[in-house]
């Protein structure tokens, strides 16, 4: 039998990647205008479908946790014969790795201390308590839903009915138009790039902000891509040596230097202030989560706060959410479709919370005892390299962030 080297013509790659270079070639010769371009399309979408994004954030919650504690749940993904491949903290580890990541380095201070001096809802909680339950509402359920529902989907068609990881290929035999088929997974690959690009052109300039705030100089562009190029070359290294031996390892070390860095400002913070606003402003969120969701009555903060904030991280985690929800469906295999479900929903955000209220009280104790606030926490890509700097060993600190920002970066282009 004679082995064929000629490769195989697939439009469905041939479009997306056209397509894909239409639009670097778009964004390199004509950078302004294509910027404005996706600026002005960002908001029109958000304007048209922000309202349901919100509906369609909350059904995801409801749906996931139905079908957790539904018979269905006790469906594990490949067959009753199958066990987990990875262990719990593996599982765990690679679950957050992939799913939040560089963001909530990105986010630690910035975005606690905006809601405080923003408070985005009139309710009578006091505005720690709201900055900290508004963070959590945009960090946690929600944004885990969309990955659980995705996992859920392509966990089951890829192993227990032995489909194609493709999204078209699981909603069903019924749809059969090709045409439609294949514009659903063509827009599932540049949801998918488009969705790394941000995350990665966020996370590098946030690392960029940290190099720039050590070393008190204007680095360049320059800099700039060298990180890119970096954290692409790691990406691939990794992702070669496969998920037990590159993707797992990293995410590993990425979470025991999140829990490191974690614990060091737990301990040089007020522990008691920070467990008590942590538990309050969590009570709240579970009780007013059904109202936040619709954003109904008392619980809306306004279209303009809405459309730069709560429809920017829905439209976000649900570009994350086909590949993130692949790769969480990869590394839950064996496990019941409950675990998974209730472990992707509850176990991140959990962890999320207790890094929000740590990071988040912390930066409210220092406003407090500087009496007055000149905007040191306002930029995002620099406000935790600032924060860092009221602790001791601060310059190790951010050093150490800078490189858990790449660490984060690399599993997030992994999964």
């Amino acid at each position: 039998m004679k082995l064929s080297l000629r490769p195989s013509f697939d439009p469905l790659l041939a479009a997306s990647v056209a397509l894909l270079l239409v639009f670097s070639l778009l964004a390199f010769f004509n950078t302004q205008d294509f910027y404005e371009w996706i600026e002005s399309s960002s908001l029109w979408v958000r304007h048209w479908f922000g309202r349901f994004y919100l509906y369609l954030g909350l059904f995801s919650v409801l749906f996931v946790l139905g079908v957790a504690f539904s018979p269905l749940g006790r469906k594990r993904l490949g067959g009753d014969a199958e066990s987990p491949e990875f262990s719990r903290w593996a599982w765990i580890a690679m679950l957050y790795s992939a799913g939040m990541g560089a963001g909530i380095l990105l986010r630690a201070v910035q975005e606690p201390v905006y809601m405080l001096l923003n408070p985005p809802l009139g309710v009578s909680a006091t505005p720690e308590t709201m900055a900290l339950e508004y963070t959590f509402y945009q960090w946690g359920f929600t944004a885990w839903a969309f990955y659980g529902l995705f996992a859920m989907i392509m966990g089951y068609h890829l192993f227990n009915l032995k489909g194609k990881a493709l999204i078209s290929q699981s909603l069903g035999k019924k749809m059969i138009d090709k045409g439609l088929k294949n514009s659903v997974d063509v827009l599932t690959i540049l949801t998918t790039v488009f969705g790394l690009i941000g995350a990665v052109g966020l996370g590098t300039t946030q690392i960029d902000g940290g190099i720039r705030h050590l070393s008190s100089t204007d680095t360049g562009i320059t800099l700039v891509i060298f990180i890119t190029l970096t954290i692409c070359v790691l990406s691939f290294i990794s992702a070669w040596r496969g998920v037990h031996r590159g993707i797992k390892v990293l995410s590993k070390l990425n979470m025991a230097i999140t829990l490191l860095l974690l614990f060091y400002v737990l301990f040089h913070s007020d522990l008691g202030a920070v467990l008590l606003n942590l538990g309050i402003s969590l009570y709240h969120y579970i009780i007013d989560f059904i109202p936040m969701s619709i954003a109904y009555g008392a619980y809306n903060p306004g279209e303009a706060f809405l459309t730069d904030w709560t429809y920017y991280y829905w439209a976000f985690w649900l570009a994350w959410a086909p590949f993130t929800g692949i790769f969480i469906a990869r590394i839950s295999k064996g496990r019941t479709l409950r675990e998974m479900l209730i472990g992707v929903l509850l176990i991140p955000s959990l962890g999320t919370f207790i890094w929000f209220a740590t990071f988040g009280e912390s930066a409210f104790s220092l406003i407090e005892s500087w009496g007055t606030y000149a905007g040191e926490f306002d930029n995002v890509f620099s406000s935790i390299f600032v924060f860092f700097e009221n602790f001791p060993a601060s310059s190790l600190l951010n050093v150490v962030t800078i490189f858990l920002l790449i660490g984060f970066l690399v599993t997030s282009m992994d999964s």
